[in-house]
């Protein structure tokens, strides 16, 4: 299998920059990127596109197919537990709310 996938940005051919430039002379034409897979994207979005402008250009085309792909219709809940702390300042005594996600 390749190390590398072309970028699924739907206007990155016609992004005007020098290493899309291919053809021989009088045949030019602007060309999608390569993206190749490294450590870094193997495991995120970026191993499908070659910047976050063609992932935006991407996502706002299909943003609607995507979410009807799997449509959230209730919202999601994580079970927390809430703790407050006094502490001390330059200004003198403050809380804070000390948030942590409870082992369920």
């Amino acid at each position: 299998m390749s190390d590398y996938k072309w970028c699924h940005g739907p206007k990155c051919h016609k992004s005007h920059t020098q290493d899309r430039i291919r053809g021989s002379k009088g045949s030019k034409v602007l060309r999608t990127k390569k993206v190749k897979t490294t450590k870094w994207n193997v495991n995120n979005g970026y191993k499908y596109f070659c910047s976050t402008g063609c992932w935006s250009d991407f996502f706002i085309k299909y943003a609607q197919q995507c979410v009807a792909i799997a449509p959230r219709n209730e919202p999601l809940e994580t079970p927390i537990d809430v703790t407050t702390e006094k502490r001390e300042g330059w200004q003198g005594t403050y809380t804070v709310k000390n948030i942590v996600d409870r082992q369920v």
